[in-house]
């Protein structure tokens, strides 16, 4: 039994890097619920540990909820290829940009291995030594070097090349909100590129299109097809969602939704809409 002293010297030390942590495993996993579920766990491994013996803290945690999430990826692996439909990461809504993970990498990120992830991650994005790297994931440095520049292949591309001021984003998203909610076929189709695509992730759970749909005169037949109860819907507020400029709306059906918009050239060429409602919980 642990005695209330042992807890809260737990505690202490590791609260402060919950959110760091907990950053460390969304990435990682690409949910939430999960993501909060592998840093508790750290936490009650933190509390068996002799942690007298750990001169760097942070570093032991980071390790612990790193090789957690490895074994995590591999049962989420097999889950989701009995996905209904298209998957697609919990949103984070947060009212700063964040510029190192955006949606679409965090997509990319689903190609690679779990070790080419975890590489990827900590030290591309994280900025870990590959040192550090290979004492979290148990491999040499010389092999971790090797799973980076086999990641950064397959990520390369997924980089934001076109950044948008903070209030334009979140202002342009607003005014397509509007303009779907209103109907407003014109302004709507102003702001789309012309290879513009539309992924949604209804889980099974909720309608939603079950492959991507691609291209301009699709997406405009699909708000065509939509106007009506899009205009029964509710705007809730525009926020970053998973580093993209976007909003939450209360749909027609009662439930939340988020729509996140990847803008290139300042004109929207993907459109990220999140209706599961098990990813969303964390939300209400």
């Amino acid at each position: 039994m642990i005695g209330n002293t042992s807890f809260e010297d737990a505690a202490a030390t590791f609260e402060p890097l919950r959110p760091k942590l907990t950053r460390v495993a969304y990435r990682m996993l690409g949910s939430v619920q999960d993501a909060e579920d592998s840093v508790q766990d750290a936490f009650i491994r933190w509390m068996n540990t002799e942690r007298t013996e750990i001169l760097e803290p942070e570093a032991f945690l980071r390790r612990t909820v790193t090789r957690l999430c490895l074994d995590q990826l591999k049962s989420a692996r097999r889950q989701r290829e009995t996905y209904i439909g298209q998957w697609l990461p919990d949103p984070v809504v947060e009212e700063e940009e964040v510029e190192d993970v955006t949606l679409p990498l965090m997509l990319a990120l689903e190609r690679l291995s779990p070790l080419e992830r975890a590489v990827f991650l900590l030290h591309d994005v994280f900025g870990l030594s590959f040192e550090e790297v290979a004492a979290t994931i148990r491999r040499d440095p010389a092999a971790c070097r090797q799973l980076a520049s086999r990641a950064r292949e397959h990520v390369r591309n997924e980089r934001p090349r076109f950044e948008i001021e903070k209030k334009r984003g979140l202002a342009l998203a607003e005014a397509f909100s509007s303009a779907a909610r209103s109907g407003d076929m014109k302004a709507i189709a102003a702001m789309l590129a012309t290879d513009v695509s539309v992924h949604a992730d209804g889980g099974g759970k909720r309608p939603a299109a079950l492959n991507p749909i691609l291209g301009f005169d699709a997406v405009m037949n699909l708000f065509e097809r939509l106007a009506p109860l899009l205009q029964k819907t509710k705007f809730i507020r525009a926020a970053f969602i998973n580093g993209l400029p976007g909003f939450i709306t209360l749909e027609a059906d009662g439930e939340l939704q988020t729509t996140a918009l990847e803008i290139e050239d300042g004109k929207v060429a993907a459109i990220y809409v999140m209706r599961n409602p098990d990813k969303l919980k964390h939300l209400h």
